[in-house]
């Protein structure tokens, strides 16, 4: 250590695998130097020593300094490649998501020396592992412009659209909507298609089928979601359930987040057509046990709430599970249905069922809502004809009807007529064919 800057810097020696760091005193103007040039060469030894390393940092410096070999032989190239996956990795474990940045940014010269499928493949990487890195959706989409220009300048537009697909659906979770379908209008087919679906939602129901052959994974997945939306929003959830299972196969094979989500409404539409029960199968599946966590946990107690038809222990789960239930919109709004349309208005029909006459208050107290609220809905019920009855608001009572009889008379009356009519046609057609 010298007197003059107290600074040291560290020299390395190479003895067979093994890395042996000595210190010697290096002057301040020489430290940065001295680093910036040194780097170790890219061997399979040193790659496995940098994974056997218990310290991250020590392990992710290694593989750092083996990227920096100037060397672009074929195994150094494969090595470097190796590198980058396993660097990637760590810097994920670590929640580093600028640094992963940096490495795609750092990477570019690298791109230049191996083939385009491989550049693909480790920008895709990069970008995914930022992805899984919780609140990083500003530096994804940051990262996925930085990206998408540098595609533009070295033209190559496959990897570009992929980028840009990406780009779009973050933008859309971010509710940049403008931004989002300005991008996608520039693809020549599934941009098209996309934007089709957000502006026109009765006429994109179809477009899918057109725009799936050419799409790949990630936007097939995306499509699909989009499709089984659509579908769902228009209460026919079988097919929208299919349109999920679609796009849930496409995200799990890319290990994107999404596929959760796909998951998460393939139950919904379950419960949504009374098949409960089959939520806790697809759940215990080998597909399903990936994934399972709050949101998983969030529909079990759905279905289980439907199948007891307890209004209660409805509410309670949304109590429970709000991040999950409440603050997805689509969720929120399809259990709002059910919990208006179908449980509230089966315990009503349940609870009234004994009486001819019931007073509100009593009702309300039974089914543990407001009076107001238990009116309200008797009363929307009564109009929508799901049972015969009246309220006597002024003495605060149901007033139950007994089901009318049908009279079969003038329906068969009617029928009657009808026959003799055709009989009389056939009989002049037969006249006039006499008389002719």
């Amino acid at each position: 250590m010298t007197a003059a800057t107290g600074r040291i810097a560290p020299q390395l020696r190479f003895d067979d695998t093994k890395i042996f760091i000595d210190y010697a005193p290096v002057p301040e103007f020489r430290v940065a130097e001295a680093m910036s040039t040194s780097y170790l060469p890219a061997t399979t030894d040193l790659i496995a020593q940098a994974l056997e390393s218990k310290n991250p940092s020590d392990a992710i410096s290694i593989l750092y300094r083996v990227l920096e070999d100037p060397s672009s032989s074929p195994e150094a190239l494969r090595m470097k490649e190796q590198a980058i996956t396993n660097l990637t990795e760590l810097l994920r474990q670590e929640n580093r998501g600028e640094d992963l940045r940096s490495l795609l940014t750092s990477l570019r010269p690298f791109f230049s020396l191996i083939p385009k499928a491989k550049t693909a493949k480790i920008v895709r990487g990069i970008i995914d592992s930022v992805a899984k890195i919780p609140g990083t959706s500003d530096v994804q989409i940051s990262l996925c412009k930085e990206m998408v220009q540098w595609t533009r300048t070295e033209k190559r537009t496959f990897l570009r659209q992929r980028i840009e697909a990406r780009l779009a659906a973050l933008l859309m979770d971010s509710k940049e909507y403008s931004e989002a379908l300005t991008l996608l209008s520039g693809h020549r087919l599934a941009g098209k298609q996309t934007a089709l679906l957000i502006k026109k939602p009765s006429k994109g129901k179809s477009s899918p089928h057109r725009g799936k052959n050419s799409c790949k994974c990630y936007l097939q997945g995306a499509i699909d979601l989009q499709s089984g939306i659509l579908h769902a929003e228009e209460k026919d959830y079988k097919t929208g359930y299919s349109y999920f299972f679609e796009a849930f196969e496409s995200f799990n094979a890319l290990k994107d987040p999404k596929a959760i989500f796909s998951l998460k409404y393939m139950l919904l539409c379950k419960i949504m057509v009374n098949q409960a029960d089959d939520v806790g199968g697809i759940i215990s599946s080998k597909a399903g046990l990936q994934y399972v966590g709050p949101d998983m946990d969030a529909m079990k107690a759905v279905a289980d709430a439907h199948s007891k038809r307890s209004l209660k222990l409805f509410e309670t789960t949304l109590q429970d599970y709000k991040a999950q239930l409440e603050e997805d919109p689509i969720v929120h709004r399809h259990l709002s249905s059910l919990y208006d349309d179908t449980l509230l208005e089966q315990n009503l029909c349940r609870l009234i069922e004994p009486f001819s006459r019931v007073e509100i208050a009593h009702i309300a107290e039974l089914i543990e809502l407001p009076i107001e609220h238990v009116e309200r809905k008797m009363s929307q019920m009564i109009l929508d004809k799901k049972f015969a009855g009246t309220l006597d608001q002024g003495a605060g009572c149901l007033i139950i009807f007994e089901d009318p009889k049908t009279d079969t008379i003038y329906p068969a009356t009617l029928e009657t007529i009808s026959n003799v009519g055709k009989v009389v046609d056939s009989l002049y057609v037969r006249s006039a064919k006499i008389m002719a």
